[in-house]
């Protein structure tokens, strides 16, 4: 299959906030393969450091499916791209004409073997590594799945779950991409695991992934919807590495999820939107009990407030 090649080279005050408006532009039209290519701070021990080259260009890359559809869609990417001029963020795009296989395996140059905590690795599926005693390791393939380990958001979100779950938990990911944060639950000992997205490659990703880290068929469910469309079921623990806005959106969604004993993760936050995060949080009754940063992101664990 062919695919268009959809490249926004951008230049910003803020470039955090710029790569996360143009990444929920590409997100809103379910393009695949998004991968950010921006300079950020080297990031903590252990996050990611030294993963990826810098940019001499700031720029977000995403593949549309080439359908009839595919014009109309890009001349609605170009337009909402456009907007980001009256916040002073100067936006170029191009693009390119290719072949799946030609871009879904060029990017695995960049991936490498990530000790995200002292516990837990990330192995990218064609690397080697000598695995340490009692040492965590992730395998992975995320091919056109959002999630790799590297990216300080995945990272967070992964030290909070090895910090907060139990053995014999209940797990929901809510946008799970190439199911990193299910294996690394079920690995710290998560009873049973669910993951969501509303992208099908990432569902078949995470499938993927899944089965290589030797977790039984049993122990998991992989569901194609959004939260809205999934049973009201409760959870031990939830974790949810999107981007601010669609958290404070599916907030009330998760809450109803939650028992007095749930605790979730929320990550995919910059620090400029944190803020309408913890008015969301007080609108719902639920109350932070840990803050992480790495770069201009950040993660919180969150629980529902006691009542008297």
């Amino acid at each position: 299959m062919k695919f268009k090649k959809v490249i926004v080279q951008f230049d910003a005050e803020n470039l955090i906030l710029a790569e996360e408006l143009i990444c929920d532009i590409f997100f809103s039209f379910n393009l695949k393969g998004v991968v950010c290519d921006i300079p950020l701070d080297e990031p903590d021990e252990g996050f990611g450091t030294n993963t990826l080259p810098k940019p001499e260009i700031n720029s977000i890359t995403g593949f549309l499916p080439l359908l009839d559809s595919s014009d109309i869609i890009l001349e609605k990417i170009k337009q909402k791209a456009s907007n980001l001029a009256d916040l002073d963020i100067q936006i170029d795009i191009k693009t390119e004409l290719v072949d799946e296989k030609d871009w879904s395996e060029s990017w695995k140059e960049y991936f490498e073997v990530t000790k995200v905590t002292d516990k837990i690795t990330i192995k990218p599926e064609w690397k080697d590594h000598d695995a340490k005693k009692d040492e965590i390791v992730i395998r992975l393939d995320p091919g056109m799945a959002f999630g790799t380990g590297t990216h300080p958001t995945t990272a967070m979100c992964i030290k909070l779950i090895e910090t907060y779950i139990k053995p014999g938990s209940t797990f929901l990911d809510v946008g799970t991409g190439s199911g990193i944060l299910m294996i690394t639950a079920a690995r710290l000992g998560a009873r049973h695991i669910t993951g969501i997205d509303n992208d099908e490659v990432a569902i078949k990703v995470a499938r993927k992934n899944l089965v290589k880290n030797e977790i039984k068929p049993g122990m998991f469910n992989l569901l194609c919807t959004t939260l809205d469309k999934t049973d009201k079921t409760s959870y031990d623990f939830i974790a949810a590495n999107i981007i601010a806005q669609v958290i404070v959106d599916i907030l009330p969604r998760i809450s109803m999820r939650m028992t007095p004993d749930t605790t979730t993760i929320l990550s995919g936050i910059i620090k400029e939107r944190q803020n309408d995060v913890l008015a969301a949080l007080k609108a719902n009754h639920l109350c932070v009990i840990h803050e992480e940063y790495s770069d201009e992101w950040v993660a919180l664990a969150v629980k529902k407030k006691t009542r008297h």
